[in-house]
């Protein structure tokens, strides 16, 4: 939903597709000396669809609604968070957040924590959108938004259809396509593109071979692009026996990534060194962490104890599933058996529940996640991932140095020193060996020749307002 949402709404900020924050509703912006007060200065020709003027007390009201319990919102701390009286008012204890102030119509000021580099970057994800507070008052508000994006919603066929049509008013450059529509019900998509009834279509498994293919047609459409997610396998730090660095490394030298991104993916995913996605700033891939060696992954369990392999305790593969373990657990736990002689057992849980089992902390002793990233800054990740405190640190990894230096490069102003910490302490991340990194995903696209300039950030997010068609 993220390509309809983003087109309907938008922000003070916007993310570019070199994921530069740009100005949306905001024309522009002051930082104060010491990082922690944003004045924006809204356009004056910023409406909504329906023609009203946008106003700084429409950005109060938006984030006030995201931030109250009543709405829900599992991400608003997460993007909102940093400013100051966000916290009280998911919490109930207030209704206002103090640290928004509507100085006139159209200038708003924003008291953050601290200073935060990153905070313009949190401002353009959905939960800081602008909305109408007369509209979302209204019942089945959704089905007939009044946004600010560059599209209106025309129709919506709950699970059939999605059609956005191009907004007129809209403040910045208008979308040089008439509309957008989103099958969501019957047919088989790449039929469809295929019978040219769709421009474009996500692809993957045999369809992404057959546009590999340079002897295919396809192969003429196919876009590929790099997501900002990493894969990987955690251990249960908090518990024996990965609570232990010896025998972290020694299962993580025992697995031959390479073998499995072939045999799994067809080669169609990076290899990961670190946590860190190509594409986030600060990303090296000069990072020095275990690579496949069988002789050494024994020599590291034996000296942790372990050099008969069958006294190894019993221990269990956290993942989702029915009836049967998935390829890569099953490639996995063979890995292990071949060149550790340990037996790990898998554990299925149903993957309707299976996100919440895991922010339960049941997550056995090794399961398998990933994470994407939200906004387009290494803290989105190291900080996310493996801070002591952070309620995404599935892995209970623990470190006070690390954290120490990880809240230490949230607030760096410089940015060549603040990548360079965080280069530092993703080194050190990987040595503990918390996890294994597998790899990071690619997105694939079939696009027909007459849409042009279609791109996505590298975040997945399309910008349909940049496409032209050339019939």
């Amino acid at each position: 939903a993220a390509g309809p949402v983003g087109g309907i709404f938008s922000g003070l900020v916007g993310l570019d597709t070199n994921l530069q924050v740009y100005p949306e509703i905001a024309s522009g912006w002051e930082v104060s000396q010491d990082g922690t007060v944003y004045t924006f200065f809204l356009r004056r020709d910023a409406v909504f669809h329906d023609s009203r003027p946008v106003t700084a007390d429409d950005v109060i009201f938006s984030w006030q609604r995201a931030a109250h319990p009543d709405t829900g919102s599992d991400t608003v701390v997460t993007y909102l968070g940093d400013i100051i009286g966000v916290d009280e008012v998911t919490a109930g204890q207030a209704e206002q957040i103090s640290g928004l102030r509507a100085i006139d119509d159209h200038t708003l000021e924003v008291r953050i924590d601290a200073p935060k580099p990153y905070f313009l970057s949190k401002l353009t994800y959905p939960v800081a959108y602008v909305v109408d507070r007369h509209n979302v008052s209204q019942p089945d508000w959704e089905h007939a938004p009044n946004g600010t994006g560059p599209f209106l919603l025309q129709e919506w066929r709950d699970d059939e259809v999605l059609i956005l049509a191009g907004n007129d008013r809209y403040y910045l450059p208008p979308p040089a396509v008439s509309h957008v529509v989103y099958h969501m019900g019957a047919g088989i998509p790449m039929a469809m593109y295929e019978k040219d009834q769709i421009d474009l279509v996500s692809i993957g498994g045999s369809n992404l071979e057959r546009a590999q293919d340079p002897n295919n047609p396809l192969s003429s459409d196919l876009q590929m692009g790099t997501n900002m997610c990493i894969s990987y396998v955690g251990f249960n730090n908090r518990l024996a026996p990965f609570d232990d660095l010896l025998v972290r490394q020694a299962f993580s030298y025992a697995v031959d990534g390479q073998k499995l991104i072939d045999g799994l993916y067809g080669g169609n995913v990076l290899p990961a060194v670190g946590p860190l996605p190509p594409g986030i700033p600060g990303y090296t891939g000069n990072i020095n962490g275990p690579r496949f060696d069988p002789e050494k992954a024994r020599a590291l369990l034996a000296q942790a104890g372990y050099a008969d392999p069958n006294t190894f305790p019993a221990v269990t593969f956290t993942t989702s599933g029915y009836g049967s373990v998935g390829p890569l657990v099953t490639a996995l736990i063979t890995m292990w058996q071949d060149n550790l002689g340990v037996t790990v057992e898998p554990l299925l849980l149903d993957p309707f529940n299976y996100l919440d089992e895991l922010y339960a902390g049941n997550v056995g002793n090794i399961f398998n996640s990933g994470w994407c990233a939200d906004y387009p800054d290494p803290e989105n990740f190291l900080d996310v991932l493996f801070h002591s405190d952070s309620e995404q640190n599935l892995m209970g990894y623990r470190n006070a140095e690390i954290d120490s230096l990880l809240e230490s490069a949230r607030i760096e102003q410089d940015i060549k020193r603040r990548l360079d910490r965080y280069h530092d302490i993703e080194q050190q991340i990987v040595a503990e060996s918390p996890a294994i990194f597998l790899n990071h995903s690619l997105s694939a696209v079939l696009v027909k020749p007459h849409v042009q300039n279609y791109v996505t950030t590298p975040m997945g997010v399309a910008q349909w307002h940049r496409v032209r068609l050339n019939r």
